[in-house]
């Protein structure tokens, strides 16, 4: 071929060597690429090297698992990629794309929901923990057997709180016990422990096997050993009651935990047991969250100091200093995003129902969206959108820069749990009353049921996914049901059969 035939590239007056050149070239950006290749036919084969396409496409963040040998042609998988990404980002604007509703009558009333990369995992106060993985499209929801004694013939337990990352399951029940299942085997628990008083919060590392639990003034760390044998890494002792608790991401060694109780946030290491990461007073912490090296909360004041009203405050828990108090607000901060943000970034939510986006380098928020009803319950961000889930049930979907919102979903329950990727949404409306009007009037009036359960929706943006196995369920809908949203596609008879 012609590329195997040069050895020496013409440069303006000179003759460069091939690989001099290509190491000339791999300075510049696509566009620059393409000015160049229209310069003569050496320039164009130069251009287009695979190297600098492969090297362009990993810099943009694509395919960043293959190898150069993969393709053939890595302009061409660098075109599709962005052209997947435009498709995406436009979907998620005009709201194109499949919702599906993950229903389990069986289990009654909703009480937590939590998900990780698309699997979703779901406590009910039938206190059964269902498993739904969204990556496929039929939805097969295997149950995960709780351990209980043979004697135990009455109702079960409702589900305190359930959590779910990458390899494990972990359910709290109202009796405090705690029962951990593998994702890998089967649906039998792996590990099983107890407390004796009600679960007020339970951490699962967000990789690898740790658990942490809080019941009355007690906390427990479990983790698997090499062997794979779960045991008690730590047992702390706390002065007040635990409302937030999470475990530090990619900690090596030992894990460490963060917990809020009341008024004071607590650094949980095994060598240091009782370590004060910050405490003022009767000032509550009213939201919390950790990146690998951060840990960001919300205070509340009450009003006597007026010169400093709710703030978000900042600390680095390597050194256990304070970086940074942001915000200024007569509302209480109600939930706050840190893990899931770009760098430097976080996004909070409010109860003067307003969603706030901080840059941490400074003091001020970069935003202030404002269009919920109630409270806001749950919010996450990327690099463009914000969503946010209120205590009214709407989850709205903001685009970040211009400050405006792209469109609302409303259902009856506040939205509890809210996740998303590139392509998929997930979003939880969990009742706060989980026995109204006497939960017997459940069994018989399907009705009252439904309108009282709870829902999880799931929302599926892909281009790819417009198969004909994945055809949108206003279009797999027969006339059995009465409403349905076109999503945008302007069918004039939405129905395929009668």
């Amino acid at each position: 071929s012609f590329q195997n035939e040069i050895s020496e590239v013409p440069f303006f007056d000179i003759q460069l060597p091939y690989e001099l050149a290509l190491k000339i070239f791999q300075y510049l950006s696509k566009t620059e690429l393409g000015r160049c290749a229209q310069v003569s036919r050496t320039w164009k084969v130069l251009a287009e090297d695979e190297v600098l396409w492969y090297r362009l496409c990993q810099q943009e963040g694509y395919l960043l698992d293959s190898s150069i040998s993969e393709r053939s042609c890595w302009k061409l998988a660098l075109q599709s990629c962005r052209a997947r990404e435009h498709m995406l980002k436009t979907n998620w604007k005009n709201r194109i794309g499949a919702v599906s509703q993950l229903q389990y009558e069986l289990g009654k009333i909703l009480c937590d929901v939590h998900s990780c990369n698309g699997v979703v995992i779901a406590g009910y106060t039938s206190g059964e923990v269902r498993l739904w993985d969204t990556r496929t499209w039929d939805y097969t929801a295997p149950i995960l057997e709780a351990v209980h004694s043979p004697g135990d013939a009455g109702p079960q337990p409702h589900v305190s709180f359930v959590r779910i990352n990458s390899s494990l399951a972990a359910a709290a029940y109202e009796d405090g016990t705690v029962s951990v299942w593998s994702l890998m085997f089967g649906r039998e628990p792996i590990h099983h422990y107890q407390h004796n008083q009600r679960i007020q919060a339970l951490a699962l590392g967000s990789e690898g096997g740790a658990v942490a639990t809080a019941s009355g003034f007690e906390l427990k760390m479990e983790s698997p050993d090499d062997r794979g044998s779960w045991q008690t890494i730590e047992t702390f002792e706390i002065q007040k009651l635990v409302s937030f608790l999470k475990l530090v991401p990619d900690v090596a060694g030992s894990p460490v935990a963060v917990a809020a109780a009341e008024d004071i946030v607590y650094l949980l290491k095994a060598e240091d047991p009782g370590k004060v990461l910050h405490s003022v007073y009767s000032q509550p912490i009213t939201c919390l969250d950790v990146s690998a090296r951060e840990a960001a909360f919300g205070v509340k004041t009450f009003g006597w100091l007026l010169n400093e009203p709710n703030q978000i405050l900042l600390y680095n828990l390597e050194t256990s200093q304070c970086l940074k108090k942001m915000g200024n607000s007569i509302g209480d901060f109600t939930c706050i995003n840190l893990h899931n943000s770009p760098p430097n970034m976080l996004v909070t939510g409010n109860k003067d129902r307003r969603v706030r986006v901080f840059d941490l380098r400074k003091s001020n928020s970069l935003c202030c969206l404002y269009g919920h009803q109630l409270g806001v319950s749950a919010v996450q961000m990327d690099d463009w959108k914000v969503v946010s889930g209120g205590e009214e049930g709407l989850v709205c979907v903001w685009d970040q820069r211009m400050g405006t919102k792209l469109w609302e979903m409303h259902a009856r329950h506040p939205v509890r749990h809210l996740w998303f990727n590139s392509h998929s949404l997930i979003t939880a409306n969990i009742p706060d009353e989980k026995t109204p009007w006497g939960s017997s009037i459940l069994d018989e009036d399907f009705s009252a049921h439904r309108k009282y359960r709870g829902t999880i929706y799931a929302y599926e943006f892909s281009a790819d996914q417009q198969a004909v196995e994945s055809v949108l369920p206003i279009c797999r809908s027969s006339y059995d049901e009465v409403v349905g949203y076109s999503y945008n596609i302007g069918l004039a008879v939405p129905y395929d059969h009668i």
